[in-house]
């Protein structure tokens, strides 16, 4: 059975390739699946089934309650679908995405449903969230750090109804992340690669060095040029690698 044939919940964004490989994209803290078409598009051109979950609290989900933890969020999209009939999965996260692509591997693993790589793209490493500064939570600081971070078009940002949505989701994914935890050696058995811009000012080297305790495979660390949203200048690269990966 091919993978548009297969019962996910509406809210998975599914994109049918060759089915030679199936990746599962996870949005950044307050993105919308519809930011990931471009990459879930041209992953899907080069055969692989490619998947985007959407959060609660956006889009076509906007009235489905927030998750609770990233522990909730990563259950709730494990449960979303039949994962273990388009696996092996390769798991791609962005920023906060990465996070939760983790939680969702370890998840998936406890229920035999085989990650063959997570592609954690200016993520931190689960085991550096807790060291983190505060996660801001009121409307104006929750808006500056959108702006601070970057991948938002400042002319949206002009909308006051889009800066409302948009706050309301990254404060129900920072309420989600700002309770997380995770021991330096909580591990998965996929392989790990960091994927990060080597001028992203959110994301430390050091962060991403330490993906490499949280995997008993392999691990590698790919820098790219640019910030925190490196992956809009470089999207033909990352497809390429996520590709031959």
């Amino acid at each position: 059975m091919t993978a548009p044939q297969l019962e996910f919940a509406p809210w998975v964004k599914r994109f049918g390739g060759t089915g030679a490989a199936t990746t599962v994209v996870f949005p950044h803290a307050g993105g919308a699946a519809a930011a990931y078409r471009t990459l879930a598009k041209a992953l899907s051109d080069k055969g692989a089934d490619t998947f985007i979950v959407q959060y609660p609290q956006r889009a076509d989900r906007l009235r489905h309650p927030a998750a609770t933890s990233i522990a909730d969020l990563a259950t709730q999209l494990f449960e979303a679908g039949p994962w273990d009939r388009v696996a092996p999965l390769n798991l791609f996260g962005h920023c906060m995405g990465a996070v939760v692509a983790f939680e969702f591997a370890r998840v998936a693993e406890r229920h035999g449903v085989p990650v063959r790589t997570l592609w954690a793209s200016a993520g931190q490493a689960p085991s550096t969230v807790a060291e983190a500064p505060p996660l801001p939570t009121s409307d104006r600081d929750v808006l500056a750090d959108m702006v601070d971070l970057g991948g938002t078009d400042p002319r949206l940002l002009e909308d006051e109804d889009f800066v409302e949505l948009l706050v309301m989701a990254v404060q129900a994914d920072y309420r989600a992340l700002s309770g997380y935890a995770c021991a330096a050696d909580d591990r998965i058995a996929a392989d790990i690669h960091a994927l990060r811009g080597d001028r992203d000012h959110r994301i430390s080297r050091e962060w991403s060095d330490r993906w490499a305790s949280h995997t008993s495979g392999r691990f590698a660390l790919t820098t790219f040029d640019g910030g925190h949203f490196y992956l809009n200048e470089h999207l033909d690269a990352v497809v390429e690698l996520l590709s031959d990966g």
